[in-house]
């Protein structure tokens, strides 16, 4: 027989499975118009990698657009993307989606330097759909490079990988380059290393948080994370690579240790044989920027235009 505690029980379970719903459509709701957290010259869109798949993509125009992008359509942003301005695309760190602070902050220092920024959310993160792998986040990032590459005619095509999405990056650089195709220039942040530069360090599954966006009661039945294996072999794509590269790194970070970036920029420099075309820039522990945090370094809008004029000699 039900007793009152039971109901209660049930009660409660019934609610907290509703929230991340109701979580989930707040999310959608806003990130679908990204005018309404105060990005005027931004447009909302989605892109399909493959079938099944939809991807959000943020894409904010040189700040010195922002009166002539009111009230334009998607067509005129694409458009937008062959004004001869340098074009980067944000791959993301993991967890949450493209609205997070540091993430619409480094959007904006783009802007503000006249540079386009692409942020896409890789499938399962924010309002993509499908399962987060290590193979789709690169077939996503791919996608989107040859999107845009399609609709920049002569303009600087870049990349911008941050944690997670400096795996990711150098992932997409060397599938496109197996295609023929490579980035201008790569920017990694924050870049960690799980290859043979880790040192075998042991690192907590970064997609687990999608197994419990829902309350899936399958998450109970079986390991979903088994087959979700995931490699991002760093050390070892940076080997093939020789587009220039910056590494930007605080060298307070809590989440990657900065010997991490010291390393990757070991490897860059041994592999491209040059002090030019790969560079390390720390950022001062005192300066308190921990992980996510450089966006708010005053010199970083220098530091990105004196890379993206590097690439231009």
């Amino acid at each position: 027989q039900w007793t009152w505690k039971n109901m209660l029980l049930l009660s409660l379970c019934i609610l907290s499975a509703s929230i991340p719903f109701l979580l989930y459509s707040c999310v959608v709701i806003y990130l679908y118009r990204p005018s309404d957290i105060g990005l005027n010259h931004t447009i909302n869109m989605y892109l399909t990698p493959e079938q099944g798949v939809r991807v959000g993509v943020w894409h904010t125009v040189p700040e010195r657009r922002w009166k002539e992008a009111q009230g334009k359509d998607l067509d005129w942003y694409e458009k937008a993307l062959g004004d001869g301005s340098p074009i980067f695309i944000y791959l993301h760190g993991n967890g949450g989606n493209r609205s997070a602070p540091h993430r619409i902050g480094i959007a904006n220092v783009l802007s503000a330097v006249g540079y386009h920024a692409l942020v896409m959310d890789y499938r399962g993160f924010g309002d993509s759909t499908g399962e987060p792998t290590e193979a789709g986040l690169t077939t996503d990032a791919v996608y989107l490079y040859n999107w845009v590459k399609a609709r920049s005619g002569n303009s600087l095509v870049c990349v911008w990988g941050h944690s997670l999405g400096t795996g990711v990056t150098t992932n997409t650089a060397v599938k496109l380059l197996e295609q023929g195709k490579q980035f201008d220039g790569i920017i990694l942040e924050g870049a960690f290393l799980t290859g043979r530069g880790a040192r075998d360090r042991p690192i907590e599954h970064p997609f687990k948080w999608f197994y419990w966006k829902f309350p899936y009661i399958q998450f109970f039945l079986f390991n979903p994370l088994k087959n979700n294996i995931l490699v991002f072999p760093t050390d070892e794509n940076l080997q093939k690579l020789r587009t220039p590269l910056m590494i930007l790194h605080a060298q307070d970070d809590h989440l990657v240790p900065f010997a991490s970036a010291q390393e990757i920029y070991r490897i860059a420099k041994k592999a491209q044989n040059s002090d030019k075309r790969v560079k390390l820039v720390p950022f001062d522990g005192s300066l308190g920027y921990l992980h996510n945090g450089l966006y708010r370094d005053p010199g970083l809008p220098n530091i990105i235009r004196e890379f993206v004029q590097s690439l231009m000699t």
